[in-house]
């Protein structure tokens, strides 16, 4: 799936750039309204690789929203506490109330993809996850909720590009640490877990919507575009 994505796309000019940027923030400011009105919440998984433009996605996506509707909840390793429960626990918890937002910077799927490349979760365990996810956004999507699952891919040398220019910037530093070096090491390992999570857990009311990342104002109204698109259809379902 991946080798078939064109990374080539983008919008060049910067005034349209800003311009559709501006529309789709505007319409889901008016979606959001409508999710309060019908009472449905909204989940937003947000995976991709190190440097490919999530974060800045995700703040263009909530800049226009009303904060109080909204939660963006950025996930680490678990806690030890967190180690002693089933691992799915954790999102339960953050799971949005109906009407409100919830965007997950990593998620659940760590369990098939960074547990499963760095030993944390044996295969018999990541194994399994896959069914698992699905029954557990299964669950979420028979009540009053819509997922939106975004991939955000770029290139090896696109990677390779931006942890170069991370190391240069004082002020992005920060970004780049050795464990992302360390995890580029091990890039074909990655890309063989993202196959089989697209592959596995994509069924048709819940699929993975891969965001071409090369050109980030391309990805950034994309990411904008695909959940006014996903939430209009879930909407048009409940009060058409």
């Amino acid at each position: 799936m991946l080798e078939s994505v064109d990374l080539s796309l983008k919008i060049s000019d910067k005034k349209q750039y800003k311009k559709e940027l501006k529309e789709t923030q505007l319409e889901l400011l008016q979606l959001q309204r409508l999710l309060v009105d019908h009472q449905m919440g909204c989940l937003i998984v947000c995976e991709g690789w190190d440097a490919a433009g999530k974060g800045g996605a995700i703040k263009r996506l909530t800049s226009g929203l009303d904060p109080r509707g909204f939660e963006v909840h950025p996930i680490s390793a678990p806690t030890s506490k967190e180690k002693s429960h089933h691992y799915l626990k954790r999102f339960w918890t953050k799971i949005p109330p109906y009407g409100k937002i919830a965007i997950f910077d990593r998620s659940w799927y760590g369990r098939v993809l960074v547990e499963r490349v760095e030993g944390f979760a044996n295969m018999e365990e990541w194994s399994r996850a896959y069914e698992e996810i699905n029954q557990f956004e299964r669950k979420l999507l028979h009540d009053q909720y819509i997922i939106i699952k975004l991939w955000f891919h770029i290139s090896n040398e696109e990677q390779l590009r931006r942890f170069q220019e991370r190391e240069a910037d004082p002020l992005k530093r920060w970004k780049i640490t050795q464990e992302d070096w360390r995890n580029r090491s091990k890039w074909k390992l990655y890309e063989e877990a993202v196959e089989d999570m697209l592959h596995k857990t994509s069924p048709p009311q819940c699929k993975w919507h891969v965001i071409e990342g090369e050109d980030k104002y391309f990805a950034r109204v994309k990411t904008n575009k695909i959940v006014i698109q996903a939430i209009k259809e879930r909407l048009n379902q409940q009060a058409p």
